[in-house]
């Protein structure tokens, strides 16, 4: 069972190896469901830890029907995580009534090579058919797909994710992510059959600052400013001792 962990800086990455994780998806501004992180963030995660590295290729939030200029950015991003040599990139594109922005995956893909695995992010999950789709990707080279089984949390799509392993077969994997916890980890995979799967593992870190201003923000009013959300070995652990894996 390989345990990827989402999360969005170095320190993170470090805590997630440490704990026993196999796989990162490295993304910044998870407040928004992950974007593009800086190269810089790409490069210093490459070179301090030693398991797998995915990125999320994402130039904002909101929908995934992207401009042209969009779409360059996008292709250059990949092209320079192949350059930093990670393990793989994550996207997804869709066209204005759901379905697969075909044309766009296949110039991702083109693009990643052979050197980099390609997971199709949530995007999946807000497409029109999730089976036109899973076979759309799976015609398309694409290796895995990121879902929560179009549902807003893995436990309540669980029942979809089950087909579409059961659909899929060994022609793409199925990463199930949102929703998972160490205690419902071990009923999700053994329900859906995956060898796979997708969840923070985070705890709050307050801020060690002695002075604060409540009153300005900095990001989303409502927010908090003064804590922060960080991956910790102790919680990637707590997963992989529910699985009964051992690091």
């Amino acid at each position: 069972m390989l345990f990827e962990v989402c999360l969005q800086s170095v320190d993170d990455a470090v805590a997630a190896e440490a704990g026993g994780a196999q796989r990162v998806e490295l993304c910044a501004a998870l407040v928004e469901g992950g974007i593009t992180p800086s190269l810089g963030s790409i490069r210093a995660c490459r070179d301090t830890v030693d398991i797998d590295i995915m990125v999320m290729i994402r130039p904002r939030g909101g929908d995934f029907v992207y401009t042209d200029w969009e779409l360059d950015a996008m292709a250059k991003d990949i092209a320079e995580c192949r350059k930093i040599g990670v393990t793989g990139v994550v996207f997804g594109m869709l066209e204005l009534d759901g379905t697969v922005a075909r044309t766009q995956v296949q110039r991702m893909v083109e693009e990643a090579g052979p050197d980099l695995s390609v997971t199709f992010h949530r995007a999946f999950d807000v497409s029109a058919d999730p089976f036109a789709s899973l076979e759309t990707l799976i015609d398309l080279n694409v290796n895995r797909i990121l879902t929560s089984g179009q549902a807003a949390t893995v436990p309540e799509g669980k029942e979809l994710i089950r087909q579409l392993v059961a659909r899929a077969g060994d022609r793409i994997g199925i990463l199930p992510g949102c929703g998972i916890t160490p205690e419902n980890v071990a009923e999700m995979v053994t329900y859906t059959g995956v060898t796979e799967f997708h969840a923070t593992a985070f705890a709050t870190l307050e801020s060690p600052m002695q002075h604060q201003n409540p009153a300005v923000y900095m990001g989303i009013p409502g927010l908090p400013e003064y804590e922060r959300q960080i991956t910790t070995a102790a919680e990637v652990r707590r997963f992989l001792t529910t699985l009964g894996i051992r690091n």
